[in-house]
C-alpha cells in the first residue's frame, strides 16, 4: 500500500464525516475528520458522556499458520502466545537495536492465527518488516487494511449505548487497556469484534468491523449517543484525550529512537523467550540515560513538539514530544523525555516557550489519574 502524493486515502465514513460538516485533513495520506464541533466539546463529552471515532486508518494484519505463535513471540519483546484465546494485550515491535518501531495491540484469535493493528503510518513498514523475518517459520502473513473498519467508542455511557445497539459485553469483560476479552470474533461478512481496547484512558469498546456495514453501525450510533449527550470525535480530541493519560504516539513520541525502557513501557518486557532485539535491549536496560514523562505547566501556555526542558538550575534536561492545552486540568500539559537525574515526580521544570520558561512540574506519563 502506498500513499500517492496529493491523493489521500478515505475511510469507508468519508461521506458520512462530510455530511456532519467535519473539518478534514490529510493524515499521514488519509483523509481524516480533526473535529466535528469542537476539540474540547467533544474531548468533555468523551470525559463525561460517551463519544465515537472513526479509526479505521489503522492497520489490520492476520498472521496464521501451524507456527504463527512461535513466529509472535519472536516478533515481540511479549510473551503474546501465552495470551488466552480471546485475549489480547498492548506491545511493541523492536528493531535489531532494541529501539521501538512501532506499538501495537495484538490479539490471539486461536494457537494457529493472531490478528494485530499497527497504526496508519506504519501499515507497510511493518507488513514487510513481518515478511522479512518471517524466515523459516511456517506462517501466512496477509494484509486486510483495506477491507476492515474500526469504530471506537469511548466514555462513561459507551457501554450504555452498546446495550441500547443489543451489542453483547460479557459479564467477564476485562475494562483494562492492555489484557482484554471481547466476543464475536471476525469470522466473516456481517461480523463485529468487541475489543475492550480504546487510546482515551476511559472505558470502551472498539469495534472491529466488515467496511459493508461500517456506515450502517456508525450511523446507528450516531443516533443512540443522542439520548447520553455523546458526539462524533475527531483526530483532535482523541490527541488530546490521549496526551492527558500518557499515551505514546508513534512517529512522535518515538520514532525508532527510543527502547521500551526510555518509552516507560518496560511492562510489556518478558524476557523468558527469545525475540528480536533481545540482546541489546538487555544492554539497554542498564544504560539509558533518558526516561519519557508528563508535565503540568502553572498556566494555560502550551508546550509543542521540540520544545526544550529545563532543570529548577536552568539545566537543558529533555524536551517535549507532544503538548496540548488539558481541558480538564484548564492548563498546558506536555509528555517528553527527560534525563533520569532529573526525574523525580513532582519536582520544578522550565519550559521553554517563546524565549520565556514556564513553570512547570513533573508528573507520570499518565497526567490525569
Amino acid at each position: 500500500m502506498e500513499v500517492k502524493k496529493g491523493i489521500p486515502y478515505k475511510t469507508e465514513l468519508n461521506n458520512d464525516h462530510k455530511k456532519l460538516n467535519a473539518k478534514m485533513i490529510d493524515f499521514h495520506g488519509w483523509e481524516m475528520p480533526l473535529e466535528y464541533s469542537g476539540i474540547i466539546y467533544e474531548h468533555m463529552a468523551v470525559r463525561k458522556h460517551v463519544g465515537i471515532f472513526d479509526v479505521s486508518h489503522m492497520g489490520d494484519i492476520i498472521i496464521s499458520g501451524n507456527d504463527a505463535d512461535k513466529f509472535v513471540d519472536y516478533m515481540f519483546p511479549s510473551k503474546v502466545s501465552a495470551l488466552n484465546i480471546n485475549e489480547c494485550l498492548y506491545t511493541s515491535f523492536l528493531d535489531n537495536k532494541a529501539n521501538m518501531i512501532d506499538d501495537t495491540i495484538i490479539y490471539k484469535l486461536n494457537k494457529k492465527k493472531f490478528f494485530l493493528i499497527p497504526n496508519a503510518s506504519t501499515i507497510d513498514k511493518i507488513y514487510n518488516w513481518l515478511l522479512e523475518n518471517k524466515n523459516n517459520y511456517d506462517v501466512d502473513i496477509n494484509n486486510y487494511s483495506n477491507n476492515i473498519s474500526h469504530i471506537a467508542v469511548q466514555g462513561p455511557d459507551a457501554y450504555n449505548v452498546l446495550n441500547d445497539m443489543n451489542i453483547e459485553i460479557p459479564e467477564n469483560f476485562k475494562v483494562i487497556y492492555h489484557k482484554i476479552n471481547y466476543n464475536n470474533v471476525l469470522t466473516g461478512n456481517n461480523n463485529i469484534m468487541v475489543s475492550g481496547t480504546g487510546y482515551t484512558g476511559e472505558n470502551g469498546v472498539e469495534l472491529i468491523i466488515p467496511n459493508d456495514i461500517a456506515s450502517e453501525i456508525w450511523n446507528e450510533l450516531l443516533s443512540k449517543i443522542k439520548k447520553y449527550n455523546g458526539l462524533p470525535c475527531g483526530l483532535g480530541a482523541r490527541d488530546t484525550l490521549r496526551i492527558e493519560k500518557g499515551m505514546l504516539l508513534s512517529g512522535q513520541d518515538f520514532k525508532e529512537d527510543k527502547n521500551p525502557y526510555e518509552a516507560s513501557i518496560s511492562f510489556i518486557i518478558n524476557y523468558d523467550h527469545n525475540f528480536i532485539g533481545k540482546d541489546k535491549l538487555l544492554v539497554a536496560k542498564e544504560n539509558y540515560n533518558n526516561i519519557f514523562r508528563g508535565f503540568i505547566l502553572e498556566n494555560r501556555n502550551i508546550p509543542r513538539n521540540g520544545f526544550e526542558i529545563y532543570s529548577s538550575k536552568n539545566d537543558l534536561i529533555g524536551k517535549i514530544t507532544s503538548g496540548s492545552l488539558s481541558p480538564i486540568l484548564n492548563c498546558g500539559i506536555g509528555l517528553g523525555y527527560i534525563n533520569k537525574k532529573y526525574n523525580k515526580i513532582n519536582d520544578i521544570i522550565y519550559i521553554k516557550i517563546r524565549n520565556n520558561l514556564v513553570k512547570g512540574r513533573i508528573t507520570r506519563p499518565k497526567i490525569l489519574k
